[in-house]
Formats: C-alpha cells, sequence, structure tokens
C-alpha cells in the first residue's frame, strides 16, 4: 500500500506550529522559536510532540493516535521538523537519518573568513550542560560543520551551514569557536538587544520517505527577523556625550 495523498490542512493548527507536510506515516511541520520539541514535567504540555499529539489525537485524550520523535531542534532554533507517526516509520527514519540532509541559515557577528569552510571538533558536554569543543578524540564526539557566507550586512554575516554530523548545540558552539557567535545566542556568544531570538533557523530538510523510500524536501519559510537583518545593519550604539567644564 503506497504512502496516502498529503492531507488537507486543519484549520485548527497546532500552536507554534506551521504543518508543511502530512500522511500516514510521517508530520513534517515548521517549528517557532521559543518552543521545546520535547520535554518533560512542567514543560512536557507546552512542546512540539504535544502539540502534534493533540492534533492526531484531535482532542480525544483515548485515542490511540501517536507522534513519535525522529530528531529535535533547540528549542530558540526555528524550522523544519519530522516527526513519525509509527513506531515502524520511526525506526526506519532514524535508520537512515545520516543520509538526511539539514540545512540552516544563521546571521552571525563578524565577517567569517575564509567566506566558505568546514569546521571540525570533538563536542563535549559538561555537568552544566554546556557544549564546548575538544582535540582530545576520547572525551568528545567528531563533529563537522560546513558554512558559506551569503551576504553580509553591516557587522554581520548570514551564512548557509550544512550539518554533516547533528550533536547537540554543534552549530552554536563551531561558529562562538570561530569568534562568529549567533546573533542572539546569549548561551555561547551575547545577548543582543535589536534580536529578541536566536538566528538560527533550520530552512530546508531532505530525507527518505519511510515507506516509498522517495526522497522528501521540505522548506521552511524565512522568519520574519532574517528579513528584517538582511534589510538593513543593525543600530548603532549611542555614542557618549562629551562633559562639559
Amino acid at each position: 500500500m503506497p504512502p496516502q495523498r498529503p492531507r488537507r490542512r486543519s484549520k485548527h493548527q497546532p500552536l507554534g506550529l506551521d504543518i508543511l507536510h502530512e500522511d500516514r506515516d510521517i508530520i513534517v511541520v515548521s517549528k517557532a522559536a521559543g518552543l521545546l520539541t520535547i520535554g518533560t514535567g512542567r514543560d512536557a504540555g507546552r512542546t512540539a510532540h504535544a502539540a502534534l499529539s493533540d492534533y492526531v489525537r484531535k482532542g480525544n485524550p483515548k485515542s490511540r493516535e501517536r507522534v513519535f520523535i525522529v530528531h529535535r531542534l533547540d528549542r530558540d532554533t526555528s524550522g523544519v521538523l519530522v516527526f513519525a507517526r509509527s513506531e515502524e516509520a520511526k525506526e526506519a527514519l532514524q535508520a537512515n537519518w545520516r543520509d538526511a540532509e539539514k540545512t540552516y541559515l544563521a546571521f552571525v557577528e563578524g565577517h567569517p573568513e575564509p567566506p566558505e569552510d568546514t569546521i571540525t571538533s570533538y563536542l563535549v558536554e559538561n555537568d552544566a550542560r554546556l557544549v564546548y569543543s575538544t582535540q582530545d578524540p576520547s572525551k568528545g564526539r567528531l563533529s563537522h560543520t560546513r558554512y558559506k557566507v551569503l551576504k553580509t550586512v553591516g557587522d554581520r554575516a548570514l551564512l548557509e551551514i550544512s550539518l554533516i554530523t547533528g550533536r547537540k548545540n554543534q552549530i552554536r558552539v563551531h561558529l562562538a569557536d570561530r569568534g562568529w557567535p549567533i546573533v542572539g545566542d546569549a548561551k555561547y556568544g551575547k545577548k543582543i538587544r535589536d534580536c529578541k531570538r536566536l538566528a538560527l533557523h533550520s530552512h530546508t530538510l531532505s530525507f527518505a520517505h519511510p515507506y516509498s523510500g522517495e526522497r522528501l524536501t521540505f522548506t521552511a519559510p524565512i522568519p520574519a527577523t532574517f528579513h528584517q537583518m538582511a534589510a538593513a545593519p543593525p543600530p548603532e550604539p549611542p555614542k557618549p556625550r562629551d562633559r562639559q567644564g
């Protein structure tokens, strides 16, 4: 039995999510920044997973419909996210996840040089849940991030990023290591007043359908914040006034 055709969008969209595609095996969404993929405790009910679970159950808590986590995006990262609708679909997707192609957009502080390169390091997470780079292969997991400068705007640059490996906070750490933290990244860079969100967006995701094997590609719309930053340089901080007398 071939995969069903995409269903029409429900007029009741899950909060914080825009459904890009759904069939009997998968649901692909565009996640808003600020929404966890999945959580526990107090956060468990305010996640993409919880919103989609309620969506497929149509508000009926007794329904057997479920969604399964395939991969994750950081809370503050927006963009394409895929969920499976069965255990079998989840296992098929994860078995071939190394072949998935993930492209991100990010605004960074500074002008990366060279304008195109691959950043490589071993990533480790400490007890405070901060990820950092090490050159010791016995301590971390080998990680690769490829970037390309698309545009420079003032003291910032817009990058296209290809995620070769998918470690926690990988893009954020690698760019900060080079001295180009992502705009709005208070964790690995600095908080920026003119950007209220992390300027990192999962723009496209390509993978094999878990049933048919067909190669699928999905694109999440570029956030308005990115268009605003691309249009004009950030405002300069006010200069200190000269004291009189």
